[in-house]
């Protein structure tokens, strides 16, 4: 048997009349004749004829749906409609069969609900297919853009003793039989006796970690999982997602939005280049399901226009205080249809804020600045008080079409007495995190790094509406299936 080719290889063919071997799996098998055949490689099948005439019936009565088989045959122009190419068999294989009664995919649309469900075939669906294509080339972008840049790719840890956001939400990772801990004489469950022999949780974020390799290698970046056990059932939330945190070490907050505003546009043009076919589908796909919203609620944007949008434009910086001021005045805020009024400032800012800002007011992307150092982490730097005695610290958040919010990040705080009040005033234990403090004792500099949720750049690129569908095999409350 020769050399399989990939489906996606065969349809971009300009040789014909060629001997080809092609393997995938059978989306449907009609008059006993057509096979529309698929390997992953690309949303569109190729034809096989078969010669049924002289095809064993019991090979014809095993091709079917979901059927997984091997083909060797001439490579032919095709006189069908919609393909330029296709497979005549000269050999059909079945690697493995399919019971038509049992397939939960059968040739129809299913509903994204549905497909949860059975996300260990949802690959096999077009939808999926193009997701999880796109979603490798986005992951594949990011790490070129910062191996291009000289950047040097860090491991943190996954299990860990801090909690970077101090947000209490984590997952303990232990070893005790849980129905009988060792227990101090006190009765408090004894540590000492765990595995790391204090407790540990799986991390949240690599950021305090890759700030120390920053302090040594310059310019480094984490791109790996983190997990929340926050009891969140959105569409927005999951336990286990992936983060994508670069540091550098003398940067302020101006280089640092300049980085990311680069990295977004470098990522999202990548995708584009790379999966034209697969982007145009989901734009599809978004096009038929904004139909079935009532007109308020649909995008006025397509996808491939809604992408267009990041790349075309510069993303618009102003601060916190300037956009409460246009928020307070805008519209929607004075005729009460905002969910979440603005009152003014010191209002943590929601999503329908951050996309009034993006779609409405500058039709750009948005990065916010000089946030109120109430609302931020322990570790960003700040500001001296405005003229009103407002406190702010060094923080931006990158604001997209629909999506709001999808970088978060600051100018480090590189001061030690600063960062030790701060802590203190937060209540974070500064024995805990006494390597962190020895980065501002030992050769401290500015520097700066932002958060990029894998997944919400996923789901902004296909046009998804739930980012339980733009990772394999999602993991949120009561589910940790497959």
């Amino acid at each position: 048997m020769g050399q399989r080719t990939k489906i996606k290889a065969l349809l971009q063919s300009e040789q014909t009349n060629i001997e080809v071997t092609v393997k995938g799996w059978v989306r449907t098998f009609r008059n006993n004749q057509f096979i529309a055949l698929n390997d992953g490689s690309t949303n569109s099948n190729i034809q096989i004829v078969v010669d049924f005439e002289n095809t064993d019936p019991a090979i014809l009565k095993r091709i079917t749906t979901g059927a997984a088989i091997s083909v060797v045959g001439q490579l032919v122009a095709s006189l069908g409609k919609g393909q330029t190419v296709e497979v005549k068999a000269t050999e059909i294989e079945i690697l493995g069969d399919s019971d038509p009664e049992k397939y939960p995919l059968q040739p129809k649309k299913h509903s994204l609900e549905f497909l949860r469900e059975i996300a260990h075939l949802r690959f096999r669906t077009n939808t999926f297919g193009a997701i999880f294509r796109v979603r490798n080339s986005l992951s594949f972008a990011v790490h070129q853009f910062f191996q291009e840049k000289g950047f040097v790719y860090l491991h943190t840890p996954i299990i860990t003793a801090s909690d970077a956001e101090g947000a209490g939400e984590t997952f303990h990772v232990t070893n005790f039989d849980l129905l009988n801990p060792p227990k101090t004489e006190d009765g408090e469950i004894d540590f000492k006796q765990d595995f790391f022999g204090r407790p540990t949780n799986l991390t949240v974020s690599g950021q305090l970690e890759g700030e120390l390799g920053a302090m040594a290698l310059s310019d480094i970046y984490t791109f790996g999982p983190t997990f929340r056990a926050e009891n969140s059932n959105t569409t927005r939330h999951l336990a286990e997602f992936w983060m994508i945190e670069p540091e550098m070490a003398f940067f302020d907050l101006n280089d640092n939005m300049n980085l990311a505003e680069e990295l977004l546009k470098y990522v999202i043009r990548y995708a584009l280049d790379k999966n034209k076919e697969d982007i145009e589908f989901l734009t599809q796909r978004l096009a038929e399901e904004e139909k079935q919203k009532p007109q308020n609620e649909r995008s006025n944007m397509s996808l491939l226009d809604k992408l267009q949008f990041c790349l075309d434009n510069d993303f618009e910086r102003l601060t916190y205080t300037e956009a409460i001021d246009i928020l307070k005045e805008s519209t929607p805020n004075k005729k009460k249809k905002f969910q979440y009024p603005v009152e003014g400032w010191g209002t943590d800012l929601q999503s329908e804020h951050e996309r009034y800002l993006v779609e409405k007011h500058f039709k750009k992307p948005v990065i916010l600045t000089d946030y109120p150092k109430d609302i931020k982490a322990f570790y960003m730097r700040q500001n001296e008080p405005d003229a009103h005695g407002r406190e702010t610290v060094r923080a931006m958040d990158i604001l997209f079409p629909g999506i709001g919010e999808i970088v978060g990040g600051s100018q480090r705080e590189e001061r030690l007495d600063k960062l030790e009040q701060r802590m203190d005033e937060m209540g974070i234990p500064k024995d805990e995190l006494w390597w962190y403090l020895d980065t501002r004792r030992f050769g401290a500099c500015p520097h700066a790094g932002f958060g990029l949720g894998f997944e919400r750049l996923v789901l902004f690129v296909t046009g998804m509406g739930n980012i339980r569908d733009v990772i394999p095999f999602p993991r949120f409350p009561k589910n940790a299936e497959f």
